[in-house]
């Protein structure tokens, strides 16, 4: 069993990345360095399952200790992030800040299921912990905009997302995974779709358009499960 292999290392290295981040929210505050390192776990997360299949370095080994990688960076870290949000806002009775928790406790349950679900080849069942992860570390830039923050610190809104969220993670409802079958328009129409649709959102929205692709990802594959059933 190959333990140092380079796509062991990229994998990692996002797990340094979430370690660096709760060090980050935890010790000096900096929400908005958490979120970017989120964004930086991210790209190590994409690149290592490539590398793995370019190098044919995929491995059990390498499966598991990517869910314990994205345990910490799409997990734990959002996790920290809104709860330092949420106790900041000073809305909610105190203590009540730990609901934020269910984050990286609903997040391990997904990667856990994912390992051992062999219905989750070409499309996801529940909601990706990265796609849930990329919303929360844009929050602590959203909030900086005092129109967004009235609504993100408000008393309801980061509770009621973590509630839903918590349950998108786990729930039994099929959405589309961005992978591609080839390189056809006719095979892959909602990638090439959704990719089109957040370039031109990221273009004219920046930061703000990530939570509504997300959204939109989302709203997308429950409409059309409750179509198919």
């Amino acid at each position: 069993m190959r333990l140092f292999t380079i796509s062991n290392f990229i994998t990692l290295s996002n797990l340094l990345c979430g370690c660096l981040g709760i060090l980050a929210v935890l010790n000096d505050g900096d929400l908005k360095k958490g979120g970017l390192l989120i964004g930086l776990a991210l790209v190590f997360d994409f690149f290592d399952g490539f590398v793995a299949r370019l190098l044919k370095e995929s491995s059990e080994l390498g499966k598991q200790l990517d869910s314990l990688a994205d345990v910490v960076s799409f997990g734990v870290l959002p996790g920290f992030i809104l709860w330092a949000l949420v106790k900041d806002s000073g809305f909610l009775p105190q203590n009540t800040e730990y609901i934020v928790l269910l984050i990286p406790v609903f997040s391990a349950l997904r990667l856990a299921k994912f390992n051992i679900d062999t219905r989750q080849s070409m499309s996801f069942i529940g909601l990706p912990t990265p796609a849930n992860a990329m919303v929360i570390a844009v929050f602590p830039y959203l909030a900086e905009n005092p129109g967004i923050a009235g609504i993100l610190l408000d008393s309801w809104f980061l509770p009621v997302y973590v509630l839903v969220f918590s349950y998108l993670l786990v729930a039994e409802i099929p959405l589309p995974a961005m992978k591609f079958k080839n390189y056809s328009w006719q095979d892959n129409r909602f990638t090439y779709t959704l990719l089109i649709l957040s370039v031109i959102a990221l273009a004219v929205l920046k930061l703000a358009a990530v939570p509504l692709i997300i959204f939109g990802y989302i709203l997308y594959s429950i409409i059309r499960y409750l179509r198919n059933s």
